[in-house]
């Protein structure tokens, strides 16, 4: 919670028109992590549209644990399925659920972290013990419940992954908000008659949204990791679609004879939640003004 302690710490940061761009691309950690993000982005994308080698789910047992080669750029599996074209598969769907999850996180932790802060008193109590109910448990262990709890689909697993890190960007969002309710252009608005919901749309959500950017980057990189538990689990995204946990999962046993089936869902793995730290590092330096006299 160190990385999350900091950004609900940061100052209120307003966006200028194309500063977080210029500050990204003079960032080393932001370009490598633009880079690697696009580049699987790029795969997801051609996953999706079906611009594939082959089809991802397509079985044949003639050529079952083949070694890398030009027919199979990373081999095939223990059913001769092709690794390439389900790693691919496995990036888009890991994405897809990711962002649906971080994308309802997102919507309701700021809504509940604004609220809480702007207005304090009983919906800050409420919103603040939920918040504290759901930081109690170990948030592998939380998604992990709620994913059993209900059918197995992609939605559910988004769902139970949204609830997860819900609580993250309402901590992250109240703090600043605290600070802001006492600016003297808010209380200026507030004399001058506005509401209250006029004034957080007007004057408050938008000098947080920096610190909501890079906590959505930060964020979808823990949501792809806790995706992948979850399918490693068995408890993710559902055969016979393809899932980086659940193809992790399979290859555990061939690691020995056929260890390309291990290697490219783990190293893609890795590169997608290295590419989105380092984006989420690199709009963390350019979004934060206490950082830009130093570049």
């Amino acid at each position: 919670m160190t990385e999350n302690a900091s950004i609900a710490n940061a100052a209120p940061t307003k966006i200028g028109r194309g500063v977080p761009l210029r500050g990204l691309l003079r960032s080393p950690s932001g370009m490598a992590g633009l880079v690697i993000t696009g580049i699987l982005a790029i795969v997801a994308i051609c996953s999706l549209l079906g611009w594939m080698p082959a089809d991802p789910a397509a079985q044949d047992p003639t050529s079952r644990l083949q070694p890398p080669g030009a027919a199979n750029w990373f081999g095939t599996d223990q059913f001769g399925r092709d690794i390439f074209s389900r790693t691919a598969s496995g990036v888009a769907n890991s994405a897809l659920i990711a962002v649906i999850a971080v994308g309802v996180a997102m919507t309701v932790g700021t809504i509940g972290g604004v609220v809480a802060g702007f207005v304090r008193g009983v919906p800050d109590t409420l919103i603040g013990g939920v918040g504290n109910v759901l930081f109690a448990f170990p948030p592998l262990l939380l998604a992990l419940t709620l994913a059993s709890v209900f059918t197995r689909n992609w939605f559910t697993v988004a769902i139970a992954i949204a609830v997860v890190y819900t609580p993250i960007f309402v901590r992250v969002t109240r703090g600043p908000v605290l600070t802001l309710r006492e600016i003297d252009y808010v209380t200026a608005a507030r004399a001058t008659g506005m509401g209250a919901a006029s004034i957080m749309l007007r004057h408050v959500l938008p000098n947080i949204t920096g610190i909501i950017i890079v906590q959505v980057t930060l964020s979808l990189s823990w949501a792809v990791l806790t995706e992948a538990a979850l399918s490693f689990r068995g408890l993710g995204t559902p055969p016979p679609a393809a899932s980086l946990g659940s193809m992790i999962f399979d290859a555990r046993t061939l690691v020995t004879v056929a260890p390309w089936t291990l290697l490219a869902p783990g190293a893609v793995l890795i590169l997608l939640v290295v590419g989105l730290n380092l984006l989420g590092d690199g709009l963390r330096d350019a979004l934060d003004p206490s950082r830009k006299g130093r570049r």
